[in-house]
């Protein structure tokens, strides 16, 4: 296995990444793998919580002979441009930019390349598959079958249970409904144009909420030609497994759907009840084994490689 860095442009902005390639002399079957939200790099890491998805997705991939291209999110990692302002429509056009890259590598067959998307980066992924023909495959982490707007909705009742009992007890004292709460910021997000607005003190990225909101992921997927893998985890809190046969009925290409058991959303092994302390266990366990096993057996079945 060996990489090497490259930049792309998009927008005026140059952006970085890393082609990792395995250990083969002829071209190399590809895939784009596309982070999940949040200010992370090309490793699926950020400064908080170094969630390494797309470092050791690429790891596996190389070693089951498909090369792979990871890159940092405008205003992150080397990459040129401001986070803060990019919008949900900037994000796929980032990633679009980058499977124009792919393709443009002397060592990768571009007859032969996929996506590979985590969380936002499975709504990219199904969005770029649903407009590119030229597809082998499209592997969908956690990804989703409804708007933005039913996917928060859907992650406040799962979480809400989940808080502390003192917090859920002062939430009742002070009879703070966190469901109207939401629908508010909603309606706050939706009412202005600005790329950035402050809730509860904090600057939030508006601009790309407002875009995600109202992104419908079910109309992407029924445009969708090429192969499909869904996999979501049975302890996930922010994607709904029961996405997955939404996934099915819409995709018309052939489609293989698995719901793991005792996995989350940062797809690590969960024992107990599921819960977002998602740093405590990036520092004890990897991604789990069943998760890179699964999408590089299917995409080296895409793209003709050994299983």
């Amino acid at each position: 296995m060996r990489s090497r860095e490259l930049t792309f442009v998009v927008d005026g902005l140059t952006l970085h990444a890393t082609l990792t390639l395995p250990d083969r002399d002829d071209r190399s079957p590809a895939a784009l793998l596309i982070p999940g939200s949040g200010q992370v790099d090309r490793d699926s890491d950020h400064r908080k919580l170094p969630l390494g998805v797309t470092r050791e997705l690429a790891t596996a991939l190389a070693e089951a002979g498909i090369a792979s291209l990871r890159f940092d999110k405008r205003g992150v990692g080397a990459s040129e441009g401001d986070f803060l302002t990019a919008s949900f429509d900037d994000s796929r056009a980032d990633a679009r930019a980058a499977l124009a890259a792919l393709r443009d590598q002397p060592d990768v067959d571009r007859e032969r390349v996929l996506l590979v998307g985590h969380s936002e980066g499975a709504v990219h992924a199904a969005s770029l598959a649903a407009e590119d023909g030229g597809l082998v495959g499209v592997v969908l982490l956690a990804g989703t079958a409804t708007t933005g707007a039913e996917v928060l909705r859907w992650q406040g009742r799962q979480i809400l249970p989940t808080l502390p009992a003192p917090v859920r007890g002062l939430l009742r004292l002070l009879r703070q409904d966190p469901a109207n709460a939401q629908e508010k910021l909603f309606a706050k997000l939706r009412a202005s144009d600005a790329a950035v607005q402050r809730v509860q003190g904090a600057r939030i990225n508006a601009a790309w909420m407002r875009g995600f909101l109202d992104h419908d992921a079910a109309s992407d997927l029924a445009r969708i030609t090429a192969p499909v893998l869904a996999l979501t985890g049975s302890k996930d809190l922010q994607a709904n497994p029961a996405d997955l046969p939404r996934m099915a009925a819409l995709v018309a290409a052939p489609i293989e759907v698995l719901e793991l058991p005792d996995l989350n959303h940062i797809l690590r092994h969960t024992a107990g009840a599921p819960s977002l302390g998602y740093k405590r266990q990036v520092r004890s366990q990897p991604l789990d084994p069943r998760v890179t096993a699964h999408v590089t057996r299917w995409a080296a079945e895409r793209v003709g490689q050994p299983a």
